[in-house]
């Protein structure tokens, strides 16, 4: 009885761990993704608002 608690304790870390590995891989760090690949959907807001005001000041 003690064997099968212990190891499914050991169980459940190794799926936590491997969880966390996957979560970390996933999630872009500081909200930008730092492989530069751009398949992570990062979009900084901020730079596109003052790029679209910068076009728009040029066009009108």
């Amino acid at each position: 009885m003690v064997q099968e608690i212990l190891l499914a304790l050991v169980f459940l870390a190794a799926l936590a761990y491997i969880g966390k590995i996957i979560y970390r891989s996933i999630k872009p760090k500081n909200g930008v993704c730092d492989k530069g690949c751009a398949s992570c959907n990062a979009i900084d807001f901020k730079k596109l608002e003052q790029q679209i005001k910068k076009d728009r000041e040029r066009v009108g």
